[in-house]
């Protein structure tokens, strides 16, 4: 995908045909008891919303030109060629030493933040040593929802214990499903206090 596209997207590493169709193709699956099953025809039409985990990339964009343009005015990082780029699917980080490279980290990490893209979206790399004794890091962008925290996300809605709820994956998301919108809410709430090292959001919300 590329990253330089000037319109606002979201980033998803699933390739388009490996997501599975939405909840009206034969595709979709449901998950009882940790089994993938068929989709129940007779689920169509409940209030539902999705679980998916994305990322603005024109946020992202905006927060590595504020930290680059910093970096470029601040007396602390004067004669470190320091760098805050942007790549495909990641963003890479590089200056004259670890301890400013760790500077580097503490204000890009302030920009993102201020520009609302949670830090769980980056999954951060080891320190590298770089040509000329520079030392670099790199921070991998996650985004969509893989099988295994997909499993978690299906064991989060099955543990609330509410009758007439159920879960699907599809694709890089998950499908809610109830009988009333009322037990959709305590599902959210509940999916708000997991932890899978990855920012979730709650979407398209269906009567």
């Amino acid at each position: 995908m590329n990253l330089r596209r000037q319109c606002r997207r979201v980033y998803s590493p699933f390739p388009l045909a490996a997501r599975a169709p939405t909840q009206d193709g034969a595709e979709a699956t449901q998950h009882e008891g940790g089994l993938r099953q068929p989709l129940v025809g007779s689920l169509q039409g409940m209030p539902s919303f999705d679980v998916v985990s994305q990322i603005d990339l024109q946020e992202v964009r905006n927060a590595v030109d504020q930290a680059s343009r910093e970096v470029h005015t601040r007396f602390d990082f004067k004669g470190t060629d320091s760098i805050i780029e942007l790549q495909d699917g990641s963003i890479k980080l590089e200056s004259s030493t670890e301890d400013r490279l760790a500077a580097l980290v503490v204000v890009l990490e302030e920009k993102l933040v201020r520009r609302n893209v949670s830090l769980k979206s980056l999954d951060w790399g080891v320190v590298e040593a770089a040509s000329g004794a520079r030392s670099r890091q790199l921070a991998t962008l996650q985004a969509g929802i893989d099988s295994d925290r997909a499993k978690a996300v299906n064991k989060a809605v099955k543990d609330v214990g509410l009758k007439g709820v159920q879960s699907q994956t599809q694709g890089d998301q998950v499908r809610v499903t109830a009988k009333k919108r009322d037990a959709l809410q305590e599902i959210i709430a509940s999916l708000k206090d997991v932890d899978l090292g990855i920012p979730l959001q709650f979407e398209n919300f269906r009567d």
